[in-house]
């Protein structure tokens, strides 16, 4: 042995514990998903007086998840396309464009968000450096 650090030297240790609670972190999302979606089915079986068996309320769960994963990947690169750091509601909706009845369903949710909004003057947007050397001082 060289006697030197496992992780490869110079303090990257903060890296590898950095990565491990993100998959903790993960892991618990994803096993509260896993919860909430067989609650949800299960309560919805109850309902209507019916009875699911468990492998296939699991088999649910884990698909919703996996949809869910994708539709934030999907999201997230719309918002980068438009140049954009943060995802907004148009992106959400971009994300259903297969689907005419799930679109118009985000549209009006989406309608229905902004009048509940309070008015807020909007903020201007800074000039661009161009702008700022176009008028003469």
């Amino acid at each position: 042995m060289d006697g030197g650090d496992v992780d490869g030297g110079v303090g990257g240790g903060g890296a590898f514990e950095k990565d491990e609670e993100a998959e903790e972190r993960a892991e618990l999302l994803r096993d509260r998903f896993r919860l909430s979606v067989i609650s949800i089915a299960n309560a919805e079986a109850k309902k209507l007086d019916m009875e699911v068996l468990e492998p296939v309320v699991a088999c649910v769960a884990d698909l919703a998840f996996k949809y869910t994963e994708q539709l934030a990947r999907d999201v997230e690169l719309f918002a980068q396309h438009a140049g954009r750091k943060s995802v907004n509601m148009e992106d959400i909706i971009l994300s259903a464009h297969r689907n005419k009845h799930l679109t118009g369903l985000l549209r009006s949710f989406s309608q229905e968000l902004k009048g509940k909004e309070p008015q807020t003057e909007r903020k201007r947007k800074k000039s661009s450096k161009k702008e700022d050397k176009s008028i003469p001082r």
